[in-house]
């Protein structure tokens, strides 16, 4: 597929009477992936397109399947240049692209190598201990897998460390398991959802600290949650300690009840890491997790201070992309992940977004750059850009998606046949539920970007 898409963009016919042509880097399907990608150093000499160009070019693609409309913003990431603006001031209701913002927040307020600790404390007895919760959502139930995002901490690694230290300390009999899971507050289910999201398990009640983000396993990404996500870890857990403290001389107390820890420096007997914030990030894109996104929100309020809620997760996002210098004033966010019908945000804001990410000056930020779905071939684009009409965009365009019912939105960045890098976001709204044609409009609008020199 590679050579044949990128020779596309330079017209040759591919015939055997012609040489091979050379394609620029940019324009190269990439062999390989890895969450450690960046955008190349371009060339900043490379001709800017002219607006009136990538206008018609726009105009003729970006067009809905029945009802509604899409707004949409091009801007020249180096300069700012606006190249295309339909209404890109107006707001709309932009499902999951809401977890480009939420990256930006987390990655700023929290820092993108930081690593969330799940620990077990002693508690008010030699022979009771507290599972304390501490972010990650991202747990998994076997051993600790070093190479891997979910799962990287493993509840299996975390009770044989615990069992070692009780065996030090020479506990035996039976010993009790609580749960400290108070570092997120208010309602566990922000009210903007719909139930019905929360029934086929689009989210769940949010709390800091779940197994397989809040997913039975790690290989089930659809369907119902569990409802009580930091219990079932937590049980899960006092089933990991009861299989492995058998050997060592104790049993578990049957049922986990939720406690405070003592006040003071903790005792720590065990902990376990998560994966970085940058890798966690990279997949909450890449897969458009929800449950993710909104403990990352509530996560990036904790880090200022702020309490972890609904409402600290969205003033924590605001207040992170305002400091960049990204309008906020027209914004209104009602989570952080995109499930509410109730998030304003316009697509001129998107591209503000996508530009501060791939050229601000704030470098953290370039570690969302890896988490971008690549057309035809990673996450949520996986699985479009198969067609004559977007081919020529596989391997190339790299946004973030979304779709909520009568939604559609696409933002994220590409560089253009001459080498310019350019952002764009596209969204739509009102459309008609179902419609084929609205997807394929936004993957030939971004195609068309990809493709074009537009002098």
């Amino acid at each position: 597929m590679g050579l044949g898409v990128a020779s596309g963009f330079f017209g040759f016919s591919g015939t055997t009477t012609q040489p091979t042509p050379t394609v620029p880097a940019w324009q190269q399907v990439p062999s390989q992936l890895s969450r450690t990608q960046v955008v190349a150093p371009l060339d900043a000499s490379a001709p800017v397109p002219l607006p009136a160009n990538v206008t018609s070019q726009l105009n003729a693609t970006l067009t809905p399947d029945g009802g509604g409309d899409f707004t949409g913003v091009v801007e020249d990431a180096l300069t700012g240049l606006p190249l295309y603006d339909r209404d890109g001031a107006k707001n709309r209701v932009p499902a999951s692209n809401m977890k480009l913002l939420t990256a930006v927040a987390a990655l700023r307020a929290i820092g993108p190598e930081t690593r969330f600790s799940t620990r077990v404390l002693a508690g008010s007895s030699a022979s009771t201990i507290i599972l304390s919760a501490g972010g990650d959502v991202l747990l998994g139930a076997g051993p600790s897998q070093p190479g891997e995002v979910l799962g990287h901490a493993g509840l299996e690694t975390l009770a044989g460390d615990v069992v070692k230290t009780l065996q030090n300390r020479g506990v035996k009999g039976q010993v009790t398991v609580q749960l400290d899971d108070g570092l997120f507050t208010g309602p566990a289910l922000n009210p903007a959802w719909s139930l019905d999201d929360v029934a086929a398990g689009e989210t769940a009640p949010i709390f800091p600290i779940a197994l397989n983000s809040a997913r039975t396993s790690p290989s089930v990404t659809t369907g119902p949650r569990p409802q009580d996500a930091a219990l079932t870890a937590a049980e899960a857990f006092a089933g990991k300690l009861q299989a492995v403290g058998a050997a060592a001389g104790f049993t578990v107390a049957p049922g986990v009840e939720r406690a405070k820890a003592p006040a003071g420096k903790p005792d720590v007997l065990a902990s376990v890491e998560s994966a970085t914030v940058r890798e966690q990030v990279d997949l909450m894109l890449e897969t458009s997790d929800n449950y993710l996104a909104e403990t990352f929100g509530r996560m990036a309020a904790v880090s200022g201070g702020k309490p972890g809620s609904n409402y600290g997760a969205t003033a924590a996002v605001s207040a992170q992309l305002a400091e960049l210098g990204i309008a906020t004033s027209s914004m209104h966010l009602a989570d952080v992940s995109g499930l509410a019908l109730d998030n304003q945000v316009s697509t001129r804001q998107f591209a503000d977004v996508v530009r501060t990410i791939t050229s601000g000056p704030d470098t953290r930020l370039r570690a969302a750059l890896a988490g971008f779905p690549v057309a035809g071939l990673t996450g949520t684009l996986g699985d479009r850009y198969g067609d004559a009409s977007t081919s020529q965009g596989a391997g190339l365009v790299r946004a973030k998606t979304g779709t909520l019912n009568s939604v559609i939105a696409l933002s994220g960045y590409v560089v253009d046949a001459n080498g310019r890098l350019l952002v764009f976001s596209f969204i739509g709204n009102g459309l008609t539920p179902g419609a084929a044609g609205n997807k394929v409009a936004l993957d030939r609008s971004a195609t068309a970007l990809a493709s074009c020199g537009c002098r």
